[in-house]
């Protein structure tokens, strides 16, 4: 093969990942929080290998809001902007002492009722281990996300509740 040939063949691949890239719903993208471990911190606990939850949400896990979410939290409405957080670790026994581990993931609500009016104004996301880039969702599993949370609509799909 020439130069020129694999020269063609590299740019016309350039442009395909570059048009499926351009493809991609910029409303399905939810950036990772940067910062979010300084917002408010809303509760934890630990679940255990006794919870129904524990093959896939084993482990410590920590919520946390920010400001606009934290109004929802006092009041039972999230408005829109309101960004709530489940950062979950690996629980390890140390010396007696259960102590974080690795990151699993964390997951994100975010309240957009425009973007997200099909899911009860909140979009869905999650983020592996420690990496702010690897989105793990796929749209079928953010579907299953809104199905689970929509068991708490009374409660604006929230399952948390602050600690006071």
């Amino acid at each position: 093969m020439t130069i020129e040939k694999k020269t063609c063949l590299f740019v016309s691949f350039v442009m395909l990942i570059s048009s499926l890239y351009l493809w991609a719903k910029p409303e399905d993208v939810i950036a990772y929080p940067a910062g979010f471990r300084d917002w408010n911190h809303v509760r934890s606990a630990l679940i255990g290998p006794a919870s129904p939850a524990y093959q896939e949400y084993g482990g410590l896990h920590h919520i946390y809001a920010n400001k606009k979410a934290m109004e929802g939290y006092r009041n039972g409405k999230f408005p829109d902007g309101s960004v709530l957080i489940f950062d979950l670790s690996e629980a390890k026994e140390h010396h007696g002492t259960t102590i974080e581990g690795r990151r699993k993931f964390i997951d994100m609500m975010v309240k957009d009722g425009k973007r997200f009016a099909d899911t009860g104004g909140w979009g869905y996301e999650r983020y592996a281990g420690d990496s702010q880039t690897e989105r793990v969702l796929t749209a079928q599993a953010k579907t299953a996300c809104y199905n689970c949370h929509a068991t708490k609509k009374d409660n604006d799909y929230v399952f948390s509740k602050l600690r006071e």
